[in-house]
């Protein structure tokens, strides 16, 4: 939002904007584009501009247990401690949430919280734009993107005299969306700086998340050392996340699927393995002699069945309609392999559904381990995959 030097000025103009709007009537001016369509999702949700929409907020034991599940507990310091030594600190709150929109922690000057409580901006309350409206907790959660709303491009009356300026946080480790970091304050205190400020807060968050990450591995590294002292086969150790840690007579890149304890996963040069948990992560190493994995796709069956097996172990699975088609264009074109081009052409009858496409055999991938290779989509080297469709009718 391009900010002017009369705050004042900017606010009445934009209480004109909101209430023509929510009246119905012309506005003077178009809202922007982003505060436009959290209005119109906050009139679908049937959200009262005048904030008699709910307003309990959990309870003390509901918040601390999600406080104690959240990640962000972690990194909490690196998230409030840039905002909290700004200058101007003293006239606004720092607010993080989860990613149900959840206030889990408040900061910040005992004004504003006192103005803020009467709000219901307080710890437990859910911030969402269901819930209350448009606000940059509620809006940088449904954009997945940072936020920030000044005065009346909030949609309640209530949250017209205050600026809020917010941006998700995700988990580098699996992109999962962890919550917000939010600084909220008295519209006419806003700083121009304030977006940077919040934004380079997230980012710093998001670093050292994957620092501790590093660490894990390193950890993880050590750990396994005295149990791969005597191993000569090839071998790989990851984390819960299918991270690597060490890699030994193999080369599979930073980054695995997801190790699961009831599912054997096939990898290009180590066949079919079956993981091994380890206090902090897993072993993968070769099940058999073999380093060949095959697989039948059964087309012939009311549902699809998968079945891939090597020398002494074998998992089968039931596939839906949709990616047993992917899988068997993917095999019909042998080792030279696909574009996901082609393959929304095949399978969707038009080049429209390359996003779809992607999609299922990401979804594939980690349900099936890594049977398929990328750019483009082919059957990994290693792997032999049959396909049996039905006879002519």
């Amino acid at each position: 939002m391009a900010m002017t030097p009369d705050l004042a000025d900017l606010a009445r103009s934009l209480v004109r904007v909101h209430d023509a709007v929510l009246s119905g009537a012309a506005p003077p001016e178009r809202p922007r584009e982003l505060v436009a369509r959290s209005w119109r999702r906050a009139l679908e949700f049937g959200v009262d501009p005048e904030g008699r929409g709910r307003r309990d907020p959990l309870g003390p034991a509901e918040v601390e247990a999600r406080r104690r599940d959240s990640r962000l507990a972690l990194v909490l310091d690196d998230l409030r401690a840039p905002l909290l030594a700004a200058a101007d600190a003293s006239s606004y709150l720092v607010v993080v949430t989860d990613a149900d929109g959840v206030v889990l922690w408040r900061s910040g000057s005992a004004r504003v919280k006192h103005q803020a409580d009467a709000l219901g901006f307080t710890e437990g309350a859910v911030w969402t734009e269901d819930a209350v409206g448009t606000n940059a907790i509620g809006t940088a959660l449904a954009e997945a993107a940072p936020v920030q709303l000044f005065s009346a491009e909030h949609f309640e009356n209530a949250q017209v005299p205050w600026y809020c300026s917010a941006a998700p946080i995700h988990d580098p480790i699996d992109g999962r969306l962890l919550g917000v970091v939010d600084v909220s304050g008295p519209a006419l205190t806003l700083h121009p700086a304030i977006r940077a400020l919040v934004s380079a807060s997230a980012s710093l968050a998001e670093a050292r998340l994957w620092r501790r990450h590093g660490e894990h591995l390193e950890r993880l590294r050590t750990a396994v050392q005295p149990l791969l002292a005597a191993a000569n086969e090839p071998v790989l150790v990851v984390d819960d996340h299918g991270w690597v840690a060490v890699q030994r007579g193999v080369s599979v890149g930073s980054r695995i699927d997801a190790p699961r304890a009831d599912r054997a996963i096939a990898l290009p040069g180590l066949g079919l393995c079956v993981p091994e948990p380890v206090n902090g992560g897993w072993i993968v190493r070769p099940r058999g002699a073999s380093g060949t994995v095959r697989a039948t796709l059964d087309l012939t069956a009311p549902q699809p069945v998968l079945e891939v097996w090597s020398a002494q172990s074998s998992w089968r699975t039931a596939l839906g309609a949709r990616p047993a088609a992917v899988l068997a264009a993917i095999a019909e074109h042998g080792r030279a392999g696909v574009s996901a081009e082609r393959l929304s052409r095949i399978v969707y009858g038009d080049a429209g559904h390359q996003v779809t496409v992607r999609a299922e055999i990401s979804r594939m991938k980690r349900s099936l381990g890594a049977l398929i290779t990328a750019s483009p989509y082919a059957i990994a080297d290693g792997v032999v995959l049959t396909v049996s469709r039905p006879g002519p009718a």
